[in-house]
C-alpha cells in the first residue's frame, strides 16, 4: 500500500485516500472469500433492469446481503429468482466502492423453498379466505360519480400528489386525506383505524362522509408492503360500508388488501381513474345523446306527418261525404210542400166539422173550472213537499260544507304555493349561476383573443401618425413619426435612414388602445 505523506510534520501516521481504502477493502473481501454459496430469501426483486442486469437482496431473519446478476449471466440462468422465494446462490463476494456496500455477484441460482414471510402470507390468506372475506359476493359496486373521496396514504409522498392531480384532470371532486405511515410496524393499525374512521363519519356532519375510499402506497419489497397484509387491515376493509379501492404497490405487487377490497387498481394513478369519470367525456356523451334525441323527435314528427298525409289521401272528399245527406234533404224538402197542403186540408175538414154553440162552451168552461179547482186543492200539498225536499237537500249540503274541510283545502293550496315559490327561487338561482358561468367564459375568451396577451410576451405594436398599424417594414419612410405600443405603455419614435432609432418619452396608453382593433404586425 502506497504512502501519501505524513499528515503532520509531528506525526508518523500515514494518510490514505478514500479510493485506496475502498480498493484495499475490495481486494481483502475478494481474496478472503472468493466463491461462496449463500442461502437467503429474495427481497426487492423487480425483474431485469433496462440495462439487462438484475438487482435485489438476499435476507434472513437478522441480516441482508445485496445481490446482482449481470446481463450475460441472467440470460443463461435456468431458474430465475422470485420475490419472497428462498434460494441458494453461488457467486463471488465483492464490494461496491461507490456506496460503501458489499454485495455478491451471482453466477448460478437454485431454489431452496418458500421464504418465511411468503409462508406466513399464504397461511394468513388461507385463513381469511376460509372465513369468506375474499368472496366476490361481499364486494360493493364503486359509485359512478362520487362527491367526496377519502384517501388513506402518506401525506408527504408522491402518491397523494398523483391521485389529486389525476382526479383534478378528470373530474374535480372533494378529496379528504387521512395521513398514515405506509411502512413500518404501525402501518396495519393506522390503516385499519383510518378506514374505520372514514366509516364512522356521520352523514351531514361538519366533515363530509366519503362516498369512496382509496388505500394507496407506492411500490416496494415484500417487507415494505407487509403492513398491508395485516389481518386488522383486511378485516377493517371487509367491514367497511364505504366501497374501497386498493392501490398498493405496482402492477406486479399484491397484498391481502387487494383480495378483500371492492376493486384493485394496478397503480395509485389507476385508482384515481377508476374513482371518477372524465368530465369532458360525460359532457360529450350528453351532447351526443341530446343531438340524437332531437334528431329522433324530428324524424318521428316527419314520419307522423307523412302518415297523416297518406291517411288524408285515403279519406273521401267533402262532396262525397255530403252527397247522400244532401239527397235526403232534397227529397224531404220536396215532400214538405205536399205534406203541408195535406195537413191544411185535414185541419180545415176538422174545423168545419166542429159546431160551436153556447152549451158546448159552457161544458168546456165547466171542465176547465173543475180541473182548476182540483189543481188548487193539490197545490198546498205539493208546495209543502217541495219545501221539505229543498230543506233536506240544504241540510245535506250544509253537513258537507264545514270549516275543517275549508281549512284543509287552504293548507293544501298554501303548501303547493310555497313549493312553487321554492322551485321558482331555485330556478332563478340556477339561471343566474349559468349566466355568471357564461359571462366568465366569455371574459376568458376575450382575454385570450386580445392582443394585450401577445404584448405581455415581449412583442410590440407599431402605428403610424394616423394611428393605424403598420404591417410591413417597407411602409416606414425615413423621418416618419411612429408610435410603438408595449405591454406597459406607448413610446414615440422617428424612423432614421441609417437604421438609428430616435425615441421620445413614453406615454400612457390611451383608453382607445384597450378596445378591440386591427392588431397589425407584431414583432
Amino acid at each position: 500500500m502506497e504512502k501519501i505523506r505524513p499528515a503532520d510534520s509531528q506525526s508518523n501516521v500515514a494518510e490514505f485516500s478514500v479510493s485506496e481504502i475502498s480498493g484495499a477493502l475490495k481486494r481483502t473481501v475478494e481474496d478472503r472469500f472468493g466463491h461462496v454459496r449463500v442461502r437467503g430469501e429474495v427481497s426487492g426483486y423487480r425483474g431485469p433492469h433496462s440495462s439487462g442486469h438484475a438487482y435485489f437482496a438476499l435476507k434472513d431473519d437478522r441480516s441482508r446481503l445485496e445481490a446482482v446478476i449481470w446481463r450475460g449471466v441472467f440470460s443463461k440462468l435456468k431458474f430465475l429468482p422470485q420475490e419472497g422465494l428462498e434460494i441458494i446462490v453461488t457467486g463471488k463476494l465483492t464490494t461496491y466502492p461507490g456506496s460503501s456496500k458489499y454485495q455478491i455477484v451471482i453466477e448460478s441460482v437454485e431454489p431452496a423453498g418458500a421464504g418465511a414471510l411468503m409462508a406466513l402470507l399464504e397461511e394468513r390468506k388461507k385463513k381469511l379466505a376460509a372465513e369468506g372475506l375474499f368472496e366476490d359476493s361481499r364486494k360493493k359496486p364503486i359509485p359512478f360519480m362520487p362527491r367526496v373521496i377519502g384517501v388513506v396514504t402518506s401525506p408527504t409522498g408522491a402518491v397523494i400528489r398523483d391521485i389529486i392531480h389525476r382526479i383534478s384532470d378528470r373530474f374535480p371532486v372533494h378529496v379528504l386525506v387521512w395521513p398514515v405511515r405506509v411502512q413500518g410496524e404501525t402501518t396495519g393499525d393506522e390503516v385499519s383505524n383510518a378506514v374505520a374512521g372514514f366509516n364512522a363519519l356521520p352523514e351531514g356532519g361538519p366533515l363530509p362522509r366519503p362516498d369512496l375510499v382509496i388505500v394507496a402506497r407506492g411500490g416496494g419489497s415484500l417487507e415494505d408492503l407487509w403492513g398491508f397484509n395485516d389481518e386488522a387491515v383486511v378485516r377493517a376493509v371487509a367491514a367497511s360500508d364505504i366501497p374501497v379501492i386498493s392501490a398498493v404497490g405496482h402492477e406486479t405487487d399484491w397484498t391481502l388488501i387487494d383480495l378483500v377490497a371492492d376493486r384493485r387498481a394496478p397503480t395509485p394513478t389507476g385508482a384515481a381513474e377508476m374513482a371518477v369519470p372524465v368530465k369532458a367525456d360525460l359532457e360529450a356523451s350528453v351532447a351526443r345523446l341530446s343531438a340524437r334525441l332531437k334528431g329522433a323527435i324530428s324524424r318521428e314528427g316527419d314520419r307522423k306527418r307523412q302518415t297523416l298525409q297518406a291517411l288524408s289521401r285515403a279519406l273521401p272528399s267533402p262532396d262525397q261525404l255530403l252527397a247522400l245527406p244532401r239527397r235526403r234533404f232534397d227529397e224531404a224538402a220536396g215532400r214538405l210542400g205536399r205534406a203541408l197542403t195535406a195537413a191544411t186540408q185535414r185541419k180545415r175538414l176538422t174545423f168545419n166539422g166542429v159546431r160551436l154553440s153556447p152549451g158546448t162552451l159552457e161544458r168546456r168552461l165547466g171542465e176547465v173550472r173543475r180541473r182548476t179547482a182540483a189543481s188548487g186543492e193539490r197545490l198546498p200539498g205539493v208546495f209543502l213537499a217541495l219545501v221539505r225536499a229543498q230543506r233536506t237537500r240544504f241540510d245535506r249540503d250544509a253537513a258537507r260544507v264545514s270549516p275543517t274541510a275549508l281549512r284543509q283545502r287552504i293548507v293544501h293550496w298554501r303548501d303547493r304555493l310555497a313549493q312553487a315559490e321554492r322551485r321558482a327561487d331555485t330556478q332563478v338561482a340556477m339561471q343566474l349561476k349559468q349566466g355568471h358561468a357564461s359571462a366568465d367564459q366569455a371574459m376568458r375568451l376575450a382575454k385570450s383573443l386580445s392582443h394585450e396577451g401577445v404584448l405581455e410576451r415581449g412583442f410590440a405594436l407599431v402605428r403610424g401618425p394616423d394611428d393605424l398599424p403598420i404591417k410591413r417594414a417597407r411602409n416606414i419612410q425615413p423621418g416618419l413619426e411612429l408610435q410603438i405600443q408595449f405591454a406597459d405603455g406607448t413610446t414615440r419614435a422617428v424612423a432614421a435612414s441609417d437604421g438609428r432609432k430616435v425615441a421620445a418619452s413614453p406615454k400612457k396608453p390611451k383608453p382607445s388602445d384597450k378596445g378591440p382593433r386591427d392588431q397589425g404586425s407584431l414583432f
